[in-house]
């Protein structure tokens, strides 16, 4: 591979011939000599690795030591004339092994006949695999070659790179010659079938270098990136050397360094995965993220944690590998594969052009002339929708001209009206900035964002690094906007066409998390950070505190949605005491919509879709009758049970029966439920009654009870353990628990409800699947006493890498005369189980929960009282629930 100023020099000091053949002459057993030489050769290289030896001479030296290996096993052989050679091929060829890489050899026939040399190949081969060697071989005549590379364009990739080890070199010269490009694969041909393999490939990993355990080798800006890049050089120039591929313009020397660091840093990664493992091992898994972090010199600081300090390296080598191959395949494409093809130019102003569909200057000195036309090039794609991208040559300018980018830049005001002017550009705004980003120019222009580039949060529930996450948040903004963003985000897309400034929310997306890693909370962080920058980009006070506050609580309406009660009255008043305005909360809502959507796949779903919806339809309410006039509880309990009321008549219930059975719910439960869910609830007590059997009711969210999940009600006899019974039950179902409404009835009957997902975080809506889920709770819970198994399947392995430790904060709800218990533990299956079982044993009763699962943790929140129905206020019995909850859930 092509390698920057370094040329391998055979090391002897790794591997001497000649005390190795002398061992092989007096040794009856050539196959431990065979075995014990690979041993210490494979010993030498792991503790110069460990003494910081380059890289490069370990993984070169490897294949030089196999070279001569091989060739001594090759001579062992009786061939009966010149018509075979023995060539390295693949990454061999290249002269590349890591520990246990696979060794590819191709045993070259001159003709087609293989019957002369049958015995010495299997001889030969089975003594490879005797001696422990992880050999990849073929057997081909020159025809064979000429004919399969023809049709396969892995096999003419790996016979592009080879070596003769023994054996005569005509055979593969002869075989170069019938594999030219004038003979089949020409450049063009190559490259296009090359280029849709590893869109392919990248496609695979998201088209993102970003992934908690990413693969070295082909995740993009991985090692397959690296080996394009010679694939596509080597086809078109042929044999050459880093100077030639500069000497033709395909890459310039910065270039070349770019590569060469990011492939020694890779090769450093992956032979410390090999020796780690004791195999071949490309993932880069939490197992081993943490130990190469050590290996590598890594310690924690109270601000990062090791982990986190490698894999911000890794990332930012990644993504530049990744953005040079961009770079490299299009230039090659733009300039020397359609170099015939006649321009067709739109002008654009004196410094840019439309070349083709992308961007380009006008002369080279734009930059150097004009540094704002760093920025002015972002802001004309924003305006002209139609331009694909930017000419390969100029990305190569912008690079090597973003050093102008400095503190005397950043405070020039046409550069700064310049940046303002493209977020208000109107157009797609998060596409610029990701270019940006990907050209190093965001984290120039705003040094902030460049130190979150790479940084990583080691844990499940962050997806992505820091700079990733928060350019995917943009995007998702930019989808609100779009007609297809309305049926997904039916709420965020009207609101974001309402919002007054939408480059108000860019900023508070831009720096919403631009705290993360300097210690500290990152939302007061950020705050400071985006009322610097609003001031130096000259924003009026007002829309300046907007973005700050939008950035000091951009985490606040998902706490208050997924940790609060917010069927409470006064969690809504308190919620809208903190919003003071709709401007406030309609802005605050997209970002939060973004924010979660843009986290992990995984966390947005129906349920906490209905979240969001129902608190931002709430707080509006209470915004417009006015903050002065809080909500009235009896009234609200009142008007709920008003309206139901009046709906009895359409599902053909008694008034008379309604009234009475109502009568033993309290004011809390019209509290609680709307009036559908009153009415759903009432007609399936009124049908089930008289009966001992529990009722379980199981419906799929409706339009008219758009929960965001399946909802379970439960309408039997108290028991003191029903709560932890029915979340076993649960758990043996598949089901997750994402929210919980426990109540009881003054004649001692519960009304249970519960919002529940299946394993993939969507309600369940299968009929036949509802049956099955209503006929197990039947059968399970009507004995409570017989306590169902809670589950105990394996804790996946990632689990297995974040040690969480539990913690339990509890403090009193005042108005609501109950105790809250917020339970930070590590995730598990069958944990809301245990919880439930620890509350019986402590005599707590139930009324609410608020279940969410955060990657490897769960922030769970629990509203409890005692059996009497007060409050947990004695601080010994505070301390025992907290002593309880942490042995148990710390196992």
């Amino acid at each position: 591979m092509l390698l920057h100023h370094y040329r391998f020099v055979p090391d002897e000091t790794l591997f001497d011939a000649s005390a190795f053949r002398e061992a092989l002459a007096a040794s009856r057993t050539p196959i431990a000599v065979f075995k014990d030489a690979l041993r210490e050769l494979q010993a030498r290289l792991d503790a110069r690795f460990q003494a910081g030896s380059d890289i490069r001479d370990l993984v070169h030296g490897r294949a030089w030591c196999l070279d001569q290996l091989l060739g001594i096993a090759w001579e062992r052989y009786e061939w009966p004339d010149d018509g075979i050679a023995l060539l390295a091929v693949g990454g061999y060829g290249r002269g590349e092994l890591h520990p246990h890489s696979d060794i590819d050899l191709l045993l070259l026939l001159e003709h087609d006949d293989d019957t002369p040399y049958r015995e010495g190949l299997t001889g030969f081969i089975t003594f490879l695999w005797d001696i422990g060697l992880e050999i990849g071989h073929s057997v081909r005549s020159l025809a064979d070659c000429e004919r399969e590379a023809r049709a396969d364009l892995t096999v003419i990739t790996n016979l592009l790179e080879s070596r003769t080890l023994a054996g005569p070199e005509h055979l593969r010269e002869t075989m170069r010659k019938c594999l030219s490009s004038e003979a089949m694969w020409p450049s063009d041909a190559f490259f296009e079938a090359k280029w849709q393999e590893q869109i392919a490939r990248h496609y695979r990993y998201n088209n993102s270098e970003y992934h908690l355990e990413p693969n070295i080798k082909s995740s993009p800006g991985g090692l397959r990136d690296i080996q394009m890049i010679g694939w596509v050089a080597k086809r078109h120039f042929g044999e050459l050397r880093y100077e030639d591929v500069v000497a033709q313009g395909f890459m310039n020397d910065a270039e070349l360094r770019i590569l060469s660091q990011g492939q020694s840093f890779l090769w450093q990664v992956r032979y410390a995965l090999h020796m780690l493992n004791g195999r071949a091992e490309d993932r880069l898994l939490f197992d081993h993220q943490r130990a190469i972090a050590e290996l590598f010199g890594y310690r924690d600081t109270p601000e990062r944690l090791a982990i986190e300090q490698f894999m911000k390296r890794y990332y930012r080598h990644v993504t530049a590998l990744a953005g040079l191959n961009d770079m490299l395949l299009q230039h090659f494409d733009e300039v020397i594969l359609r170099a015939h093809e006649a321009p067709d130019i739109t002008p654009l102003n004196a410094r840019f052009e439309i070349l083709g569909g992308y961007i380009q200057v006008r002369h080279a000195n734009v930059f150097r002339h004009r540094p704002g036309a760093l920025l002015e090039l972002f802001l004309l794609m924003a305006q002209h929708p139609g331009i694909e991208g930017v000419r390969a040559e100029t990305i190569r300018l912008i690079r090597d001209h973003r050093h102008l980018i400095d503190e005397s830049f950043r405070d020039d005001l046409r550069h700064q009206s310049l940046f303002m002017e493209l977020l208000r550009s109107g157009g797609n705004i998060p596409r610029q900035l990701r270019r940006m980003n990907r050209y190093g120019i965001l984290g120039k222009y705003l040094p902030e964002f460049g130190q979150a580039v790479g940084l990583m949060q080691h844990d499940l529930f962050h997806l992505y690094t820091v700079d990733a996450h928060t350019l995917r948040l943009l995007k998702f903004v930019q989808r609100f906007r779009e007609p297809e963003g309305h049926e997904d985000f039916p709420v965020a897309a009207t609101l974001v066409h309402q919002l007054p400034k939408l480059e108000l929310l860019w900023i508070a997306g831009l720096y919403h998390d631009i705290g993360k890693g300097r210690g500290g909370d990152h939302s007061e962080l950020g705050a400071v950070d985006a009322t610097a920058f609003c001031e130096r980009h000259g924003l009026s006070p007002r829309d300046t505190r907007l973005v700050a506050w939008l950035v000091e609580h951009h985490l606040l309406m998902s706490k208050t949605a997924q940790k609060r009660d917010i069927s409470d009255p006064d969690v809504i008043h308190e919620f809208a005491l903190a919003m003071r305005d709709e401007v406030h909360l309609d802005y605050l809502y997209v970002l939060t919509v973004a924010d979660i959507t843009a986290t992990n796949p995984s966390l947005w779903n129906g349920w906490r879709a209905a979240l969001l919806r129902q608190l931002h339809t709430e707080t509006k309410r209470a915004l417009r009758r006015g903050l002065d006039h809080a909500i009235d509880r009896d009234e609200w309990a009142r008007e709920s049970r008003d309206e139901a009321r009046s709906l009895l008549g359409t599902v053909g219930i008694d008034t008379a029966s309604a009234d009475a059975l109502w009568a033993s719910f309290g004011d809390d439960y019209f509290l609680q439920y709307a009036p559908s869910e009153i009415i759903w609830q009432t007609q399936g007590i009124l049908d089930h009654q008289p009966s001992e059997l529990p009722l379980i009711l199981a419906n799929a969210p409706t339009e008219d009870m758009a929960e965001g999940g399946t909802k379970v009600f439960i309408h039997t006899r108290s028991v003191n353990d029903l709560f932890a019974a029915t979340a076993a039950a649960m758990e043996q179902l598949g089901l997750s628990i994402h929210d919980a409404r426990i109540a009881t009835s003054s004649n001692d009957w519960t009304l249970n409800t519960f919002i529940v997902l299946d394993d993939d975080g969507e309600p369940i809506r299968d009929p036949q699947r509802l049956e099955e889920i209503r006929y197990h709770l039947v059968e399970e819970l009507d004995d409570p006493a017989d306590y169902p198994r809670i589950v105990t399947r394996h804790t996946s392995r990632q689990l297995k890498h974040f040690k969480v430790p539990t913690q339990v904060m509890i403090e009193q709800d005042e108005a609501n005369a109950r105790t809250i218990v917020e339970l930070i533990a590590p995730d598990r299956p069958g944990l809301l189980a245990r919880v439930g079982r620890i509350f019986m044993e402590q005599d707590i009763a139930l009324s609410a929960a608020k279940i969410a699962t955060l990657g490897e943790r769960v922030e769970d929140v629990f509203f409890i009282t005692d059996k009497a129905g007060e409050p947990l206020t004695d601080p010994d019995r505070q301390a025992q629930l907290r002593e309880r909850l942490c042995e148990t859930l710390d196992v």
